[in-house]
């Protein structure tokens, strides 16, 4: 961490008045524009003054953390915000309209990568699409000028309402003379998501009064914030900075190398992969070797692409008292990827040059990885560098032609029918139903290709099936199928979805995905959210419908705005869609000019909240020696640290980054404190003034990549929503969980909850004992309920813990013991840390550790029954439970596995491969019947019940170890 003490001398630059030293108290309260004016004074004093010009027409700029130039444009910004790598600042005069340039400035430091890095990038695609996104941004800025208050109040903070009619306020009772004398309150219970689901859960709807002169000022404000930008055009914008240059790299080892290409469309080889001669070499290979496919140009589809890998061939080892002959063995050493058509539909040629990636995925095809970004790495000091030559056709551009000429082709072809000894209708629906994961063989392609109408009118779903049965290395069936797509049903958005996975990349499939899209509600357009950002990455070219459809729902609703920039702004370390990312954030950005200020103050925040972690880090490494006196040290910093102006400020007044609606009003510094886990976690506790003086506890995690947690949330949140849909509700508690940053992100807690683990060892003195008193947890439950409380307690415990033994089967959730398992004194029972899914368990010398399906413990049963053994009725209704909700889940089960294809390349430890999903398959006995299904399922529940003794040791196992340790 940069450091600086409260008095500090800076060294001023500047080319009229050289090394002025100036004397900054760098108080928290201090910003650029002070240093300004005390330059300026001490300056009045050098010969050259007169020269500097006006004060308004300067900045200052440094050398940051990340080794880039920055231009502090924000004087609002403090020395300790920005911490520069080296304690100079340079003077620089302002080229263009200052609100412009904070505006960039301001974005750029939003989202992480500074405007001037786009600007250095000599690519005409990253060009264009910043210039249309731009034109396209101020247009719905000048909209937004035009809206009044409650027109803007309605676009921005769009209500989340029940489908149906329009809203009537309600009246009833009241006469004039009674309206215009009392307060007029109109609530619409029926058709507020909220308070429905308050009054289902039997729970008080929190609700704020707000005047509207409040919300008018908060209107006029943004709409200041929008006028101060728009409408004022750049009159000389900054220079790029030059590219990065450092010497190469050189390798003493001679190795042989081969490079390997293929044409691919998707995961479908277009045609038989080419391979180049071997070269052997140290730090240089040289071919001089053409590549030739056997596919002609016309035809090649839109999105083919050119996939290569670079792999070293290597004698196997022999092993000893061996006389047989080893062999050669190819060791990977990088792949690359590149488009055969460029943003414009035109086919590349000439000279390129592809900086290539080091790191495979576990499966590959024939070397090759289709499935990988076609960005090349943007680290090129120290990656492997492929020079390709692609034949010219002058003096023709060959074009991609326009649809209106592709549609045109299918007009001389027949719609044929084949005759088979079976009933091709019958197996045709056998095929339908299938799920995702299910491979075609090529006959069966080739039936789902002739009965391709059939298909449309009586299995519109199974589009996704059409589409892998197409010869995409034929033009005369992509046209066939584009002209199909024109007159093809329109799909629910939920059946949608797949069709944005890699296996169908054509543009008009992909628009005509995102054409389904558009009927999605913002609420369901929120839960799926994680997965349509991840499918981004698939997108081959930067301007696509679906950036451009996201783009417009996240700028028409703050919401999806809220978690846009989150799921982006998390993934900006990652070279491979770093470019991508940020120039759909600096779109975002710049069509939500007064959500800057709300989303730069999180930022900061969590800035600050890193901060502390690491110096919690630091003092627990020193002290390790002695935990007693660290604990005390290092608490006693942190309270330190939280209580400084310059952090109390940054940490209060913002919205939570976990749910925009909430507001995070000032920490409470004695309730905070840091967790005794590895990474030292932040438990940060804000007071709520909305809430009537509730606490609210949030977890920073800096060192603990949430990604996996958070998809296992989402997964549990839209169970709860399908068996919400089927009247089912078993009280899921999902908390929020955000990733924010690399390997970094919030979680929410859950209020007037423990683990099981507290719960039975306050009932034992003894940690081994405690696991096996059965009574602990329905005596904790007696003490926080009584009379009809205790029984509605114990009804949501039942149903909570139905829902979570099959949603953890399900997902295959495992690692589950005593201290990740909690109940709310309410009776809702949860699940937290989904460090394991998938059922990647946890094993030790060989032997798994969960030898049950779920956790279904005799003390939970216990509690169901109500403390009463032979309580049959009530065991059988949580039973009935279980069964209920896994039939349900059971009938999701495509969605299910379409949700966890679309996360395969976001680089989750336990979901690399399909094989992964294939755990779903088997967990929802898709393929077979719901009897067959439910027979397999209580199989397991049984299983789970016979041996709970397991669980029992395990939780013991584990509060000995945890006992031992504190």
């Amino acid at each position: 961490m940069f450091i600086f003490p409260c008095h500090h001398h800076m060294v001023v630059v500047h080319p009229l008045v050289v090394n002025i030293s100036v004397m900054l108290i760098l108080r928290t309260t201090v910003g650029f524009r002070l240093c300004i004016i005390l330059l300026w004074k001490q300056a009045q004093s050098y010969p050259l003054f007169p020269s500097l010009g006006e004060m308004e027409g300067h900045m200052f700029e440094c050398v940051n953390q990340a080794a880039v130039h920055e231009e502090l444009e924000d004087e609002t910004r403090r020395l300790c915000d920005v911490r520069p790598f080296w304690p100079m600042l340079k003077l620089v005069t302002r080229n263009c309209g200052r609100a412009e340039r904070l505006l960039d400035s301001k974005i750029g430091v939003l989202i992480g990568k500074g405007l001037h890095e786009l600007d250095a990038l000599q690519d005409q695609e990253v060009k264009d699409f910043r210039s249309k996104m731009f034109r396209i941004s101020e247009e719905k800025m000048q909209r937004v000028q035009l809206m009044t208050w409650s027109e803007w109040l309605q676009a921005c903070f769009s209500p989340q309402l029940e489908p149906g009619g329009g809203a009537t306020p309600v009246t009833d009772g009241v006469n004039d003379k009674q309206a215009e004398a009392s307060l007029k309150v109109t609530m619409h219970f029926d058709q507020s998501q909220y308070i429905k689901a308050c009054l289902q859960a039997k729970e008080c709807p929190h609700l704020t009064l707000v005047q509207v002169s409040t919300v008018q000022a908060m209107f006029e404000k943004e709409i200041s914030a929008i006028g101060a930008v728009v409408n004022r055009k750049s009159s000389n914008p900054p220079l790029p900075l030059p590219p990065k240059r450092r010497g190469p790299s050189v390798s003493q080892t001679v190795c042989v190398c081969v490079v390997r290409a293929g044409l691919f469309h998707g995961t479908e080889l277009l045609c038989k992969p080419a391979v180049s001669s071997e070269s052997s070499g140290r730090s240089e290979h040289v071919w001089n070797r053409t590549l030739e496919f056997d596919i002609t140009v016309s035809d090649l589809p839109r999105m083919a692409r050119l996939c290569f890998a670079v792999y070293a061939v290597m004698d196997k080892v022999k092993k000893q008292k061996s006389t047989k002959n080893s062999g050669k063995v190819h060791y990977p050493v990088a792949w690359v990827n590149t488009m055969v058509f460029d943003y414009k539909g035109q086919l590349k040629t000439g000279d390129i040059i592809l900086h290539s990636w080091s790191s495979f995925p576990d499966e590959l095809e024939e070397m090759l990885n289709p499935i990988g970004t076609i960005q090349t790495n943007p680290y090129t000091e120290n990656t492997t560098a492929l020079h390709i030559h692609l034949p010219d056709y002058n003096p023709h551009t060959i074009l991609f032609p326009p649809f209106d000429k592709v549609r045109t082709l299918p007009t001389t072809q027949t719609r044929t029918h084949t005759s088979a000894p079976f009933t091709p209708e019958q197996q045709l629906k056998e095929i339908m139903e299938r799920d995702p994961l299910s491979q075609l063989c090529e006959n069966e392609k080739d039936l789902i290709w002739t009965l391709r109408y059939d298909c449309m009118e009586n299995f519109p779903q199974s589009l996704p099936k059409l589409l892998l049965s197409v010869k995409w290395s034929k033009h005369e069936d992509m046209a066939q199928l584009q002209a199909l797509l024109q007159i093809w049903p329109k799909l629910s958005p939920r059946d949608a979805l797949e069709l944005l996975d890699f296996n169908y990349p054509d543009q008009y499939v992909r628009e005509y995905a995102v054409g389904c899209l558009r009927d999605m509600s913002d609420e369901e357009l929120s839960q799926y959210l994680l997965q349509l950002v991840q499918v981004l990455r698939y997108e081959p070219y930067y301007d696509c419908a679906l950036t451009r459809f996201l783009l417009n729902r996240a700028q028409c609703n703050r919401n999806i705005g809220h978690f846009l920039f989150w799921h982006l702004r998390s993934e900006m370390h990652m070279p491979a869609v770093a470019v991508q990312f940020s120039l759909i954030l600096e779109a975002y950005c710049r069509g939500s000019i007064p959500h800057i200020e709300v989303l730069k103050k999180q930022v900061e925040a969590l800035s600050k909240l890193k901060s502390v972690n690491e110096l919690i880090k630091l003092g627990t490494i020193k002290n390790a020696r002695s935990k007693t006196k660290e604990a005390m040290l290092t608490k006693e910093a942190m309270m330190t640290c939280l209580r400084q102006s310059g952090y109390t400020e940054t940490l209060s007044d913002l919205h939570s980054p976990l749910n925009p609606s909430v507001l995070l009003s000032g920490i409470n510094v004695e309730k905070c404190r840091y967790m005794d886990s590895k990474m030292k976690p932040l438990w940060i506790v804000y007071n709520n003034k909305l809430l009537g003086g509730d606490t609210l506890g949030i977890i920073f995690k800096n060192g603990d990549d949430l990604r996996q947690d958070m998809l296992t949330l989402q997964i549990l949140r839209l169970m709860d929503l399908l068996w919400k849909e089927a009247n089912l509700d078993l009280r899921i508690v999902p908390y929020g969980c955000l990733a924010t940053g690399d390997r970094s992100g919030l979680i929410e807690v859950v209020s007037s909850a423990d683990t099981i683990a507290n719960i039975q060892l306050t009932s034992s003195n003894v940690a081994a004992a405690a696991a096996f008193n059965k009574d602990a947890l329905l005596n904790w439950l007696k003490e926080k309920n009584s009379g009809d409380a205790l029984e509605k307690a114990i009804e949501e415990f039942t149903l909570s813990c139905a829902g979570y033994c099959v949603a953890t089967y399900v997902l295959g959730i495992g690692d589950r013991h005593s201290d990740n398992i909690m109940v709310r004194s309410t009776g809702q029972l949860f699940h937290i840390d989904f460090g394991h899914i998938l059922g990647n368990f946890k094993s030790k010398f060989g032997i798994k550790r969960e030898r049950v399906p779920f956790i279904l413990t005799h003390d939970f049963i216990h509690v169901i029954q109500q403390g009463k053994t032979g309580n049959t009725e009530k065991f059988g209704s949580f039973r009935n439970y279980c069964e209920q909700a896994y039939l349900i889940l059971r009938r999701n089960g495509n969605l299910f596995i379409t949700l966890f294809a679309l996360m395969l390349t976001a680089g989750l430890p336990e979901l690399t491969s399909v094989k992964d999903i294939q755990y779903l398959k088997d967990s929802l006995a898709l393929g077979k019947t719901d009897d067959e299904a439910l027979k397999q399922f209580r199989q397991k529940f049984d299983e789970a019940l016979r041996e709970s003794w397991t669980t029992k040791v395990n939780w013991m196992a584990h509060n000995v170890v945890k006992d031992n340790r504190s």
